[in-house]
């Protein structure tokens, strides 16, 4: 999952959502380094990113692209699905978007020490409003060709959106199949011992 659903399924305590967001920016092993409800919030992250990647519909998902982009098909769908998350909020969140994501962007604001490359596109990510943009389908592109930046083989994203396009219905069908399961899990996870705050 990308940004936005990670965000969501966090938690919504300041640390939940500072740690739900490292999970993309910490590697390795934890160990005190941060908080105890900042290192809940990125181990859950990282069982969410597993439960996602191992889940029958994410790979019916991935298997609706050619073979070529396979490789590449993981991004493409974690894009989308924050796609159709933003989309479609009211269905899965009490608190509108716009409320949300601002309290996120305060949250990030006023952290005085944020990880690595996130520290870097914290301000950028408010300015630019990238999680409330996420409704537009039309910012895919935009978000395709940043991320194709950072790959070692940007080739690979390219006409990505063009087959997200081909691909919306049956993809957002998955994403609404998918998407409750996800939020229960991520429940479980957080109230569980690997993940309780």
């Amino acid at each position: 999952m990308n940004y936005l659903a990670h965000l969501h399924l966090g938690g919504p305590q300041s640390g939940a959502l500072l740690g739900s967001l490292y999970g993309d920016f910490v590697k390795g092993p934890l160990q005190g380094r941060w908080p105890a409800q900042i290192e809940a919030g990125i181990r859950l992250h990282r069982q969410i990113d597993a439960f996602t990647d191992s889940h029958p519909l994410v790979l019916q998902a991935k298997a609706r692209f050619p073979n070529e982009r396979r490789r590449y098909a993981g991004i493409l769908i974690d894009l989308f699905f924050d796609h159709c998350l933003a989309a479609h909020w009211h269905d899965y969140a009490d608190e509108p978007l716009d409320e949300f994501t601002a309290r996120v962007y305060r949250v990030l604001r006023e952290e005085a020490e944020l990880p690595g490359k996130l520290a870097v596109i914290a301000p950028r990510m408010a300015a630019q409003d990238w999680l409330g943009s996420y409704r537009e389908f039309s910012v895919m592109e935009q978000v395709v060709a940043g991320m194709s930046r950072r790959l070692s083989r940007p080739e690979g994203l390219a006409g990505g959106v063009r087959e997200l396009e081909r691909l919306y219905r049956p993809l957002q069908q998955d994403f609404r199949a998918f998407y409750p399961q996800l939020q229960a899990f991520a429940r479980q996870a957080a109230d569980g011992p690997a993940g309780s705050r």
